[in-house]
């Protein structure tokens, strides 16, 4: 099985790429952008920068973080 790259330096490498932008973001550009792509990783790049780096990660690790997320699982105290 191939190991996939962890980020690219450089989000305009990866062509025909849709970003999206959480709902709750703000006209301030302080969010992530995420993009799923055709071959099976999804991308995620600071809004700030758009054409900076994007990391790369497998759909399920994604997953796996939102819930986690929603769960309240990296609250912190109090």
């Amino acid at each position: 099985m191939p190991v996939l790259p962890r980020y690219v330096s450089s989000s305009t490498t990866l062509c025909a790429t849709r970003w999206q932008r959480s709902s709750y973001s703000t006209a301030a550009n302080n969010c992530v952008e995420t993009a799923r792509l055709s071959a099976g990783p999804l991308a995620v790049r600071d809004s700030k920068n758009p054409l900076g780096p994007a990391l790369l990660f497998a759909p399920a690790a994604w997953d796996s973080f939102v819930r986690a997320l929603r769960a309240g699982e990296f609250a912190g105290p109090g």
